[in-house]
């Protein structure tokens, strides 16, 4: 048997090694002192939240409109329509062109923008385009909730199509004198106009109507573009609409022997959406269940459903079970975990984000001081979080600063709440109610026998008070 002898440098080295370790849980804050502690925390007794409506919004001037009918086994029917203006082509005055004018096509023009949801393989849709009975101003704010006027017995246009959101197509280009010319252009939908609608408004327009934009629009108040539901099969979907385009109206004029094909635009300079939701008798009891917390909840985009959380026992938990009179707490980090059901996210994915926010006293939407620039202790759109992580099946928001507000007394919860964002804001965390996202996400909320259920992970430290 051989014994070895331990030197006094493999001492050192052996206490150095250990003196170096420290808790991982000490995110941030290191002890300074042996009368702090530190500890971890998986909180889900003292979270509420519930399920609620989402405010009314603006929708005039939106980069994306949606256009809807969807039907959500869960959720119920969403429908989506578009009221528009209609602009003498350059913005002006116009004079038709001399000669014989012959209409070839008219096509209103309306380009995709991202953000499709629904069933794009097999519903089939058809949308319908019917002309306003009242005027649509030029900056007016119109609301989601806005009942639109609409001339439901002069059907302009109409076309049967599947939502194609990223395919491209080709169309003619008319080039005055030359030969026309096919060219790929972005993808669209591009519905057949009456030529008589053409005929009546543009090329045999009285010179008055046709001396100014504003006299033409008060004789063509705007347009109608809705989806025909009683023929729309399948699930159908919400359609992203991009904002603005035109009436392109192909003709031909004739003069003596010369014939010429050519194209004019009436441009579409602004859009309003006007949304409804049918909800199933499910989520309209849940809504309606508002004196427990909800052990699934109902997140909606097209401004449909949000959920208002709070955390009522917050302080005197932390207080009162772990603070003697002798110490405070600061928190490290804290972190809300919001799972969403499993099975609810097929066929229909998760909402791709989410965001977080509270209310001043005066009921007012603001950032969460986690979420907000002008605080010091802002870490960025990312820290924040609210971004579906796909692997994880989880949304993560932190809101460390908004809790340590609540222990020192700093900052009175007037409500806070979950909801869904548009992901275009790639810079910032947006707060304001959007139409231009129309996913939605099934997530669970208080249930006691879910391991998925809400929770505020907290990473802390005990301060003995000096």
């Amino acid at each position: 048997m051989k014994f070895f002898r331990l030197d006094l440098l493999t001492l050192l080295i052996s206490l150095f090694i250990l003196n170096s370790c420290k808790n991982e849980s000490t995110i941030g804050l290191g002890i300074k002192n042996a009368g702090q502690l530190s500890g971890a925390l998986i909180d889900t007794s003292t979270i509420v939240v519930n399920t609620t409506y989402e405010d009314s919004v603006i929708t005039s001037g939106l980069s994306k409109n949606p256009l809807s009918y969807f039907t959500d086994p869960v959720f119920g029917v969403t429908e989506a329509s578009i009221a528009t203006d209609l602009s003498l082509p350059g913005g002006g005055s116009y004079t038709p062109p001399t000669g014989t004018i012959t209409i070839d096509s008219a096509r209103l023009v309306l380009n995709f923008a991202d953000g499709f949801y629904g069933d794009s393989i097999t519903s089939s849709y058809k949308v319908n385009v019917y002309t306003l009975n009242e005027p649509f101003k030029d900056g007016t704010a119109y609301y989601n909730t806005k009942q639109w006027s609409v001339n439901t017995d002069n059907l302009i246009g109409s076309l049967t199509f599947s939502a194609r959101t990223h395919d491209s197509i080709k169309v003619y280009n008319i080039i005055a004198g030359k030969p026309d010319t096919l060219i790929r252009v972005r993808p669209q939908i591009r519905i057949p106009i009456l030529s008589s609608f053409i005929n009546q408004n543009l090329f045999n327009a009285n010179t008055t109507t046709l001396s100014s934009n504003s006299i033409f629009q008060s004789n063509v108040k705007g347009l109608y573009i809705t989806l025909d539901k009683t023929k729309t099969t399948g699930p159908g979907g919400n359609i992203m609409i991009a904002k603005g385009d035109s009436i392109a109206v192909y003709y031909r004029a004739v003069n003596g022997a010369n014939i010429d094909t050519a194209v004019v635009k009436l441009p579409i300079l602004n859009m309003a959406v006007n949304i409804k939701h049918t909800y199933t008798s499910t989520i309209t009891n849940v809504i309606n269940s508002k004196s427990t917390s909800n052990n699934l909840v109902y997140l909606q985009g097209t401004s449909g459903l949000r959920a208002r959380v709070s955390f009522p026992n917050f302080l005197a938990n932390l207080r009162g079970n772990l603070l003697k009179k002798d110490s405070d707490i600061v928190l490290n980090r804290a972190e809300l975990v919001i799972t969403p059901a499993p099975g609810s996210f097929i066929p229909y994915r998760p909402l791709p984000k989410l965001t977080m926010y509270r209310l001043d006293l005066a009921h007012q939407r603001i950032s969460m001081q986690d979420g907000d620039p002008a605080d010091t202790r802002y870490g960025g759109i990312y820290t924040f979080g609210g971004f579906y992580n796909s692997t994880k099946n989880q949304y993560h928001f932190i809101v460390t600063a908004y809790l340590q507000d609540l222990l020192l007394n700093k900052n009175i919860s007037y409500g806070t709440y979950i909801a869904p964002i548009d992901t275009t804001n790639r810079s910032g965390v947006d707060i304001l109610n959007t139409p231009q996202v129309a996913a939605r996400t099934v997530a669970v909320g208080s249930d006691k026998s879910s391991a998925n259920r809400i929770k505020l992970n907290i990473i802390y430290t005990k301060v003995a008070k000096q």
